[in-house]
């Protein structure tokens, strides 16, 4: 890669991150929260997104997952291999997840997880769970249930001989 193709790569890449940064910022103006995210492939951006926690009353609609779910049903997939996820803010632990299972191969975010405190979004305690708390003293019970038929779901799913794998 050339120097200049490098200058173009983050160009592209201050792009998309001013407009994450836009789309959260009308996101607020709209009645949503400050998150905003993009997916890009290429250097298209495919699909955006941003949160509808409070609009949708849906826990799970961050900015980061809404572009997702976006990007896929424009793509057609359920695996965002290929792609790169833009956002607003340090994505929180749910969203680094989705992002882990959708595949994206990077991940790209200007504001962080301290800045987000500060305007009262503190999720900080979140990704301390999963850093140093052993599952005992997590503020939320985890209780595991050995039934006898815990892997018939499984079982299924191996027999499927049309399942597509993930």
């Amino acid at each position: 890669m050339t120097s200049t193709q490098e200058i173009d790569v983050q160009a592209l890449e201050r792009a998309w991150m001013e407009e994450a940064i836009r789309l959260a910022t009308t996101s607020v103006a709209n009645g949503g929260g400050p998150f905003g995210a993009l997916i890009a492939k290429g250097n298209d951006i495919v699909a955006v997104g941003h949160n509808k926690v409070t609009s949708t009353l849906d826990p799970t609609a961050h900015g980061e997952v809404t572009a997702m779910r976006n990007a896929c049903k424009e793509l057609g997939v359920f695996s965002l291999e290929g792609c790169v996820l833009v956002t607003s803010c340090e994505p929180c632990p749910m969203c680094l997840s989705s992002a882990l299972w959708a595949r994206v191969d990077r991940i790209i975010y200007s504001a962080d997880r301290h800045d987000a405190a500060t305007a009262g979004f503190d999720d900080r305690v979140f990704y301390e769970l999963f850093e140093v708390r052993p599952e005992g003293n997590w503020p939320t019970t985890i209780e595991h249930l050995d039934l006898p038929n815990r892997t018939e779901p499984f079982e299924a799913w191996l027999a499927k001989a049309d399942r597509i794998d993930y």
